[in-house]
Formats: structure tokens, C-alpha cells, sequence
């Protein structure tokens, strides 16, 4: 695979995971809180689809498909698709430094083994 394939390979994982970190942070923004509490469902949607942080997430998503898109008309399958498990590491390690979530054990020691596995695929070429 060549360093260029690698890095767009890169760019759509992180777009992606970063979409994700994003979405997260509209969703639990305070005017969102209250608006899902409410249990109105048009102004559920009404404040989702007018939330900057919604939106920018959104739009992160959709540029990394086109990323994405890209990379699987170059790449197999087998060989690209392993990076996308990438975003869990990511999105783990963003919700423990953004978010103050908790990861157990076992869940650190997965994500460590999701990780080595891309190792893995990565070093076939």
C-alpha cells in the first residue's frame, strides 16, 4: 500500500472518529439535554437539526466517506477495512479525556488487541 493510500486511509478513520466526538458533543450539550427531556419530538428534531456541533459532526461524517470512497476504489477490501476499528481506539481514548468516561480492564486490554490486530493487516503491505 503506498504512503498515500495510508494517509487517506488515515484522514477518513480520523474524520470519521472525530464525527463521533463531535455528534457526542452536541448531543449532550445542555439546550439538547432539555430539549430530549422534553419529549416534543418536532422540537427534538428542531434543535438537533439546528445544533453547530450536530451539523460540523455531520459534516465531518460525510467527508470522510468521500475519503473512504476513495480509498476503496484503490485498496481491497481485506487490506482497508481493519483501519476503520482504528476509530475505537480513538473514540475510547476521546471519551476518557473529554468526557471522563470510564474503560475497564477488559475493555482497555480489547481495544489494545483491536489495535495490534491492525498492526497486524498493516504489515502485509
Amino acid at each position: 500500500m503506498s504512503p498515500q493510500l495510508l494517509l487517506f486511509i488515515l484522514i477518513s478513520v480520523s474524520l470519521s472518529s472525530g464525527s463521533q466526538i463531535i455528534l457526542k458533543k452536541g448531543m449532550i450539550a445542555p439546550k439538547m439535554q432539555a430539549s430530549l427531556m422534553s419529549g416534543d419530538v418536532p422540537t427534538i428534531f428542531l434543535t438537533i437539526l439546528t445544533s453547530p456541533m450536530v451539523i460540523g459532526g455531520l459534516f465531518c461524517f460525510g467527508l470522510s466517506a468521500l475519503f473512504w470512497l476513495f480509498v476503496l476504489s484503490r485498496v481491497p477490501l481485506s487490506s482497508a477495512y481493519p483501519f476503520v476499528a482504528l476509530g475505537i481506539g480513538v473514540t475510547v481514548l476521546a471519551g476518557l479525556t473529554l468526557f471522563g468516561e470510564t474503560v475497564s480492564t477488559s475493555a482497555a486490554i480489547g481495544v489494545g488487541l483491536i489495535i495490534l490486530g491492525i498492526l497486524c493487516v498493516a504489515s502485509q503491505g
